[in-house]
Formats: structure tokens, C-alpha cells, sequence
């Protein structure tokens, strides 16, 4: 596999027999060893230590969709629901900025009490106060004519999961009134506007194969997304996969760097899910050539309720006040918090 891992940092891309052939030979702990350490070469070329922090507000748990792995499905009457104002949400702006924080993720369910009036408002009024920082949406599918507004109202980055390239899969893990046609839709329309646009993968999901991994490295290939999210499937209790295996950490971290070693230059996440599946999750992507953590900056008595999946973590390093324990532990592995907002700037290929 080490030719293959070479060629594939090397020429950013493989064929497809040989991507096919790399993420079969990457299950012993040689191979994703040394997969590993050339993602985190690669990184640390681009960004020396350099870990980006970005502010999580979690708007609302409310959503109209029922996708059958997600905790906050509509149909999950077990689920504690709540939605932030504006005012909640510039407060919890505030306090992120006090702590450093020059980037806010707005993410949410697909609320329809959250208008596109809302959102507009909520973001003009963020971007009104902090003028110099970065605001992210991550707030589902809309129309292209609402993305426009919410870009014009000041949003400059829009994080939108793909979750899986191939129709039959999607259809198996959403409802029949879901569409990847109009997902990946979405997607070329964030581009086309002018959205740093964030795109990604649910890892170890039901039914998927290394033929459907493969479809997804290819269409985040074509579609160049400045930001690609990839974590564990973890299983919630109260949804109709909740008895489905989670993902593995190891396959997570051999996707990191793959994509890293394919687009140098992407802001890739450490995701909650992976510090929820183990401990040292978040060191561990880190390790394998991702580049952010998103700590979470919404009001405490939330942040339980916003579970996608089971135990989500949302305390110690994994909150906005939990900051100092995040610096020490990334201190711990050689890295450190940038409270720059890292914006994309891609070399020519």
C-alpha cells in the first residue's frame, strides 16, 4: 500500500482500480500508520500547528425532516426541542468573541419556524457586530434564492453533508420525500454564489461499501469544497437505526487522510463524533490531517438536547469554556489553537 499512499500525495489523485485497492489494504495498523503520518506531513507543510477554532451555536433541534439516523428526526417524540432567538444567539456571539473566537458556525435543523427572513436577519445582525469575522451556516436545504439572501446578509460559509453519492444508499438512510438530486443541488448552488462551501460523509453508515466510499472521494474530487466533514456513524436509541454498529475510528481516520493528502489545502474538521466513539478522538484526527475543532459556544441547558446521536460530547474540550483543557491537550500532540479564521486559499494544482 505504500506505493499507492506515495503516488497518491504525490499526484493528489489515484485511478480508480488503485483508490478501490487503498481502501481495502488500509485496515492493518501499518498501512493506516503510515497513511496517517503523510496526511499529517502534508498538514503541517500548509499550516504548521496551527488548529483552528470555530464557534458552535447550535440554533435549534426542531427540524421537518426524518432522516432515520438522526436523533433530531421529526417523528423522535422523545426528543427535548428547543430554538434560540436572535438575541440568544448574538449572545452567545459575544461571549466568543470575548474568548477568541473570530468564526461562528450557525447549525441547526431544518426549523421552519427559522424563516429565511429569520436567518437573514440573525446574520445581518451578527455580521453588523463583528464586521472582521467569519459567519458559517449549517442549516440544511434551502432554495437558491435563500442562500443568496443569506449571503448578502453577511454569511460567507455554508456547510451542507452530501452524505452519500449513491441514490439507493440515500434512499436508504432517509425518507422517500428526501432527494440527493436536490441535495448535490444545493451544493453546486453554494458554489456557484460564492459560499466557502463544506460538503462530507457519515463513515461506517448502514450499507455502505467501499463502492459507495469510493463514488463519494470522486464527487468531493469534482465538487472542491473548501471544507469536508467526515465522522462516525454513531447510532441514536430512538431512531430506526439505533441498533445498526457504529462506525470505526479507523476507517475515519484513514478517509482524514485520504482527503487531506487529496485537497492539502481543505479546512477539515475533528468532529465531535470522533471525541464522542473514543476519548482521544479528536487528538487522534488531528493526528491524521485534520486542521479544526469547533467547540461549542451554545447556552449550557442546550446543548444536551441537540443530540444527533447518542452521548454526544458537548463539555471540557468540547465547549467554547473549555478552552484551556482543549490548549493543553493540543499542546500535549505538538499543536495549538489559531484563532485565525484560516480562510481557504488553494494552491494551482
Amino acid at each position: 500500500m505504500r506505493p499507492l499512499i506515495d503516488k497518491l500525495r504525490q499526484e493528489r489523485t489515484l485511478p480508480l482500480h488503485e483508490l478501490r485497492a487503498l481502501l481495502r489494504g488500509i485496515r492493518d495498523d501499518d498501512t493506516l500508520d503510515y497513511l496517517t503520518r503523510q496526511a499529517r506531513q502534508v498538514a503541517t507543510t500548509r499550516f504548521g500547528n496551527a488548529i483552528y477554532i470555530r464557534g458552535l451555536i447550535e440554533v435549534s433541534s426542531y427540524c421537518h425532516n426524518n432522516c432515520l439516523y438522526c436523533g433530531i428526526r421529526k417523528d423522535n417524540m422523545r426528543a427535548e426541542r428547543y430554538r434560540l432567538s436572535k438575541e440568544q444567539i448574538l449572545a452567545c456571539c459575544r461571549e466568543g468573541h470575548t474568548l477568541g473566537f473570530r468564526t461562528f458556525v450557525l447549525q441547526g435543523g431544518e426549523d421552519p419556524a427559522q424563516t429565511d427572513s429569520w436567518v437573514e436577519d440573525t446574520v445581518r445582525a451578527i455580521r453588523e457586530e463583528f464586521p472582521e469575522n467569519a459567519i458559517t451556516l449549517s442549516l440544511g436545504e434551502k432554495s437558491r434564492e435563500s442562500y443568496q439572501r443569506f449571503f448578502q446578509a453577511g454569511a460567507n460559509r455554508y456547510l451542507l453533508r452530501h452524505e452519500t453519492r449513491d441514490p439507493d444508499h440515500y434512499a436508504s438512510l432517509h425518507p422517500q420525500e428526501m432527494s440527493l438530486k436536490r441535495r448535490l443541488r444545493c451544493l453546486d448552488d453554494l458554489k456557484a454564489i460564492g459560499y466557502q462551501t463544506g460538503t462530507g460523509f457519515m463513515v461506517g453508515s448502514r450499507g455502505q461499501t467501499i463502492a459507495h466510499l469510493v463514488q463519494d472521494i470522486l464527487y468531493i474530487k469534482e465538487l472542491r469544497p473548501e471544507m469536508i466533514g467526515i465522522g462516525p456513524f454513531l447510532p441514536h436509541r430512538d431512531t430506526p437505526l439505533a441498533l445498526c454498529p457504529a462506525g470505526t475510528i479507523e476507517q475515519t481516520l484513514a478517509l482524514i487522510a485520504i482527503f487531506r493528502l487529496m485537497r492539502p489545502d481543505a479546512l477539515i474538521p475533528s468532529t465531535t463524533a470522533l471525541a464522542t466513539l473514543d476519548p482521544d478522538g479528536r487528538e487522534r484526527g488531528i493526528l491524521a490531517g485534520a486542521n479544526v475543532v469547533m467547540p461549542n459556544l451554545s447556552p449550557a441547558d442546550d446543548r444536551r438536547k441537540y443530540e444527533l446521536y447518542d452521548r454526544k460530547a458537548a463539555l471540557g474540550a468540547e465547549s467554547a469554556e473549555g478552552l484551556d483543557t482543549l490548549r493543553t491537550r493540543l499542546r500535549a500532540i505538538g499543536y495549538d489553537i489559531s484563532f485565525e479564521k484560516g480562510d481557504y486559499n488553494e494552491l494551482p494544482t
